[in-house]
């Protein structure tokens, strides 16, 4: 049973990381036409709505209490929907068609930032072959991205700001992701839901704001027709399917874990890039199998340190026995 729960949290966790790698190459187009606060707005509010709703005819109204936790719910909220959401388009949008690929690799630091915060703020200590998983997977990553040229890295000196906010936005998701611990007696779809519910008013105010002051526009009914496919495909795959997917990854497989299959993003996006016209090379392959490496590693090591602590507790079970 415990294995068959790690393979369902392992593969709600590669749903979520291949949806939002698709997401970057869609949501290149829709930026073309709407601001970032605007598509963020409009797309988790038809998210939290249909939340909503399931949240209410599953567990009913006493899923709903915040039993303490507000702030809580506000300050993770705010992280994810947000600063993640809003940011890292806005970074995306800054840096044109480049910001696709940009992005994406960037959601790739992830495992690092959690480990850095982890450390750096817990005193958690992560173990080294989460350590070396992780690094290798991150250079898998590195290497189907840039297919090997150093270039790349040398034309962000002139993209810093956009790619702050890229940053800033993944640092935001990954302290949501590490907030669902602080729910783990609530269900994925309550905690979904109303972290979604409270981050998307937040953006929401925000636009409203913005908007009075001049800093962005109100999208026209014409504009919202030209990416209503996208904001569709935004609403459903890497929104609610995605988001829902993750948590309950997280719940089952905890952050440090998850995470690592974020770089699942990159590759995705680089596959669907393929399709539109890029060349597959060495680095492509060798990146890709790197990733793969670093996951079947992990998963490896867990499942030996996981047979180590049932046989110690064997041990002691029969030592008191004696």
């Amino acid at each position: 049973m415990k294995n068959i729960q790690l393979l369902k949290g392992a593969v709600a966790c590669l749903i979520a990381s291949m949806s939002w790698g698709a997401m970057f190459p869609v949501a290149d187009h829709a930026l073309a036409y709407i601001d970032p606060f605007y598509f963020s707005t409009i797309r988790y509010g038809a998210v939290a709505i249909i939340l909503v709703i399931f949240l209410w005819l599953k567990e009913g109204r006493q899923a709903f209490r915040f039993e303490g936790k507000g702030k809580l719910l506000v300050f993770y909220g705010t992280m994810a929907f947000t600063v993640y959401n809003v940011l890292i388009f806005y970074g995306q949008m800054l840096m044109g068609k480049s910001g696709v690929m940009v992005a994406s690799i960037m959601e790739a630091l992830m495992p690092m930032i959690t480990i850095g915060v982890l450390w750096g703020f817990k005193h958690v200590k992560p173990k080294k072959y989460m350590l070396i998983s992780m690094v290798i997977a991150f250079i898998g990553a590195i290497f189907v991205i840039t297919k090997g040229d150093i270039n790349f890295f040398l034309t962000l000196k002139y993209n810093l700001l956009s790619l702050s906010f890229i940053l800033i936005g993944v640092v935001g998701w990954v302290i949501y992701t590490m907030g669902g611990s602080s729910f783990s007696d609530w269900s994925t779809l309550r905690y979904s839901t109303l972290t979604c519910v409270f981050g998307t008013i937040v953006t929401g105010i925000l636009t409203v704001l913005f908007t009075i002051n001049g800093y962005v526009s109100m999208p026209h009914i014409g504009t919202i027709s030209a990416v209503k496919y996208d904001l569709l495909f935004m609403i459903v795959l890497p929104g609610l399917v995605a988001l829902l997917s993750w948590n309950y990854g997280v719940k089952i497989l905890s952050s440090v874990n998850a995470i690592l299959f974020i770089n699942f993003v990159p590759i995705t996006t680089l596959v669907i890039m393929m399709i539109q016209g890029y060349e597959i090379t060495i680095f492509d392959v060798a990146g890709t199998l790197l990733v793969i490496l670093a996951l079947i590693r992990n998963n490896m090591y867990q499942r030996k340190e996981q047979s180590e602590h049932q046989k110690n507790l064997l041990k002691e079970q029969l030592g008191r026995v004696v």
